[in-house]
């Protein structure tokens, strides 16, 4: 799903483009993947040696949730060298508010149970989710501490995950949902690969590639 007009423009994205073939029939710079002309930040120390993997996505968004067991399957997998996370975009108030339910079960330890709850919620039982007492309804049939969830949803904490969040989406210059981000340098995503498994091949050409530091 493709941001605000679901066009992908990379005219003025400040993405370098150039286009390298790679032996053995391996991903295309610039048409599986691209090079961002300016890193984006990673949440690695400047001494550690893993690869930092970010999955961009919105909990509405039907290819986001037909991703997700192939992703989940795939991140099972990931070497130790490997650090995966998962950003939720923020381009609409919708999914400002999505934003603020995935930070707000983060911080009450309750996103691992809850994530692909919240994906069912909305894509197999219906709930739209688009208002905060539609949230705050599903959470509290969900059988989570309400009064807690509400306060920490509205709190500074989460509204500051939130701006970090689009920030990070902005630097990797994200237009569209499911993508992903490697190691600040380099991104892909189903428009770019082309299907949903391609995406993980070409994430993983990608951090081979920042392995060697290439």
């Amino acid at each position: 799903m493709k941001r605000r007009d679901f066009s992908f423009a990379l005219a003025g994205a400040g993405l370098s483009l150039a286009v390298t073939t790679h032996a053995q029939g391996g991903p295309v710079e610039g048409r599986e993947f691209l090079r961002l002309a300016t890193p984006a930040a990673t949440a690695l120390a400047g001494t550690d040696k893993k690869v930092e993997v970010v999955e961009f996505f919105w909990y509405g968004c039907p290819g986001c949730n037909a991703f997700e067991p192939m992703l989940d399957s795939w991140v099972n997998k990931l070497p130790a060298d490997v650090l995966f996370r998962r950003t939720p975009v923020g381009f609409t108030v919708p999914q400002q508010l999505h934003q603020k339910l995935f930070f707000t079960l983060e911080r009450m330890g309750q996103l691992d149970k809850m994530h692909k709850r919240v994906f069912a919620a909305m894509h197999i039982q219906g709930q739209r989710m688009l208002t905060e007492k539609d949230i705050f309804a599903w959470v509290k049939a969900q059988g989570l501490n309400e009064a807690e969830f509400t306060g920490l949803f509205r709190s500074m904490a989460v509204d500051s995950k939130g701006r970090q969040a689009r920030a990070l989406s902005d630097a990797y210059r994200i237009d569209g949902v499911p993508s992903i981000g490697v190691q600040g340098r380099f991104f892909t995503s189903g428009s770019l690969a082309g299907r949903a498994d391609r995406v993980l091949s070409v994430t993983d050409f990608l951090i081979q590639r920042s392995r060697q530091g290439a």
